[in-house]
């Protein structure tokens, strides 16, 4: 048997996990099975410029039950039209701050939601672009932990609002970072379902977007032994994934993840295609990925 990056052993060897990830993939990785999903409402912007900022929105309030992710990303995007784009650039602080003042999603409220756009605003005058904002803190090789943590860096202070914002969180701290690294993944991956638009990252250096579905899920194949999904396991899980797939880590996340997220896809289906006898593992009734607890990114 092949071993995974926790030291547990993989169902088969890896040649035999491939085979079944790419089964799943082959089967899930599809626009159907995308919703409900915040990937959604990211969906019909054509324009990288637009989607970019979307997707920033939608991936900072992925968390919670997926349908109330859905309805506040939807009711944030409706205020900013057919081009979020345009509409922060034509918009001020304080019409961002009125046109949130009565939003909220769980525990973010309108003003995390008004700052982090506006932060957005300001990176996209200043460098043309949240890619470019990006790779303006990039250093070549490894992940992009680093490069993520300088841009959330930026986008803090961008606001110009000290303190914390709900919706923004750095790798430095050892957080997982989920919500972002799905807002990386959407924007650098391009499938039948990751839609892309930056075409100067590359997807072997993304982290899997770790959440407890995914943790989960990473305990099953063997790839993560550690209770807690932190950054260290999203890094064990994102080398599980990388002996793989070593250009596309995260390629098999979306089809993963539709396992216990849809109603008519139960985790225990996924155990028995990956061949597993860990069936002590299960998923939480709702377990959209992005179900976190508070303070925890």
């Amino acid at each position: 048997m092949g071993k995974g990056a926790g030291g547990r052993a993989w169902p088969g060897e890896p040649d035999c996990l491939r085979e079944i990830l790419e089964g799943i993939y082959a089967d899930y990785n599809r626009p159907e099975w995308v919703s409900p999903d915040p990937l959604e409402c990211v969906l019909p912007f054509a324009d990288p410029r637009d989607r970019e900022v979307a997707a920033l929105v939608a991936s900072g309030l992925a968390y919670g039950r997926v349908n109330q992710i859905v309805r506040s990303v939807r009711l944030v995007l409706a205020h900013l039209g057919p081009s979020p784009r345009s509409a922060l650039e034509r918009s001020s602080r304080s019409q961002l701050e009125r046109d949130f003042s009565s939003f909220r999603h769980r525990f973010t409220p309108g003003s995390d939601v008004a700052n982090l756009l506006w932060g957005a605003r300001m990176l996209c005058l200043r460098h043309g672009g949240l890619e470019s904002a990006f790779l303006s803190g990039d250093r070549p090789g490894g992940t992009y932990i680093p490069t993520l943590d300088v841009f959330m860096q930026e986008l803090a202070r961008a606001s110009g609002v000290q303190g914390r914002n709900s919706l923004v969180c750095r790798p430095s701290d050892g957080s997982a970072c989920k919500r972002h690294w799905l807002f990386l993944k959407w924007m650098v991956r391009s499938d039948a379902v990751d839609p892309g638009g930056w075409n100067r990252c590359g997807p072997a250096r993304l982290v899997i977007p770790l959440d407890t579905h995914m943790h989960r899920i990473g305990r099953v194949l063997g790839f993560t032994n550690r209770k807690v999904a932190d950054l260290k396991a999203a890094l064990e899980v994102t080398r599980g994934f990388a002996a793989i797939a070593p250009e596309d880590p995260a390629r098999y996340d979306f089809s993963l993840t539709r396992f216990g997220i849809r109603s008519d896809l139960l985790l225990e289906d996924l155990l028995v295609k990956c061949r597993t006898a860990a069936l002590d593992v299960h998923m939480p009734k709702d377990g959209h990925p992005g179900d976190e607890k508070q303070g925890k990114g």
